[in-house]
């Protein structure tokens, strides 16, 4: 069973270096450069564009579209409805990123207004963004989480139920719900959650991995383990989140099939 689902991580992989699929991020300013690197590192090719005059046009050349409401404004809004729905009509895979929903009402408002728009094929989120877009009430730090990902793991099943999508939620152990099935994630590393954007990271590998795959429970479990394997890589000598960064970069572009089957730890 484990060689199996080595084999198939390591698939996915190998048609992401070999294929490079677009991925259209609209993401936020805080992270453009370093989800796009991340993108490159494993082997697909990123795209950063938001401007409401090209984006429908753009998401028809793309393997997936990435939508993170991290820094939200009208404009990008409308850009992102706009690109959700093309998406939709032709049948390109959405991962949703509901940066800090919960923390105001707007962004809250938003996320749902969007989830509406054009039902995503992914929500990849932390535990208090998922819970809140279940509809339980959480006291939120910005876009952090107060909650650990085990807790929420029944509401994200309930809201995968709902929405008939996948749903993902990122911490100490990732979690990954789809029609009933849970899939659990327990790569990573303490230093991970020190640098900014490996959450938004975390998302635009799922585009790149739903973009090669269409089981797309597998894709998210895959991409949620790539990044756990790269962040205990990156941490073997890192001196601090810094060093860490930059070798995280690395660990993703010289990841092998001996790193996943060495280190792979997933149920």
């Amino acid at each position: 069973m484990r060689e199996e689902a080595v084999r198939a991580l390591w698939a996915d992989v190998q048609a992401i270096r070999s294929r490079s699929p677009l991925v259209h991020n609209i993401t936020n300013y805080v992270v453009m450069n370093t989800t796009a690197n991340a993108l490159l590192a494993i082997g697909a090719s990123p795209v950063m564009a938001h401007a409401e005059e090209e984006v429908e046009a753009m998401v028809e050349l793309a393997g997936a579209l990435v939508v993170n409401i991290g820094t939200l404004s009208p404009p990008w809004v409308r850009a992102m409805e706009r690109a959700m729905g093309r998406a939709h009509e032709r049948g390109v895979p959405i991962v949703f990123d509901p940066v800090g929903v919960g923390a105001t009402p707007y962004r809250t408002e938003t996320a749902r207004m969007l989830i509406e728009r054009a039902r995503p094929t992914v929500i990849r989120g932390n535990a208090s963004e998922i819970a809140s877009l279940a509809g339980v009430e959480v006291r939120t730090k910005g876009v952090d989480s107060t909650l650990d990902s085990e807790s929420v793991v029944g509401l994200a099943r309930k809201l995968s139920s709902e929405l008939g999508c996948v749903i993902c939620i990122s911490g100490r152990v990732d979690y990954i719900a789809s029609g009933g099935q849970v899939r659990a994630v327990h790569n990573g590393h303490p230093l991970m959650p020190r640098v900014t954007g490996m959450g938004c990271t975390a998302s635009a590998l799922c585009g790149a991995f739903v973009a090669v795959n269409t089981d797309f429970a597998q894709a998210t479990t895959h991409a949620m383990a790539v990044m756990g394997i790269a962040g205990e890589l990156a941490a073997e000598g890192a001196e601090g989140p810094a060093s860490f960064q930059v070798r995280f970069l690395d660990a993703l572009y010289r990841l092998s099939e001996a790193d996943i089957q060495g280190r792979l730890r997933m149920e």
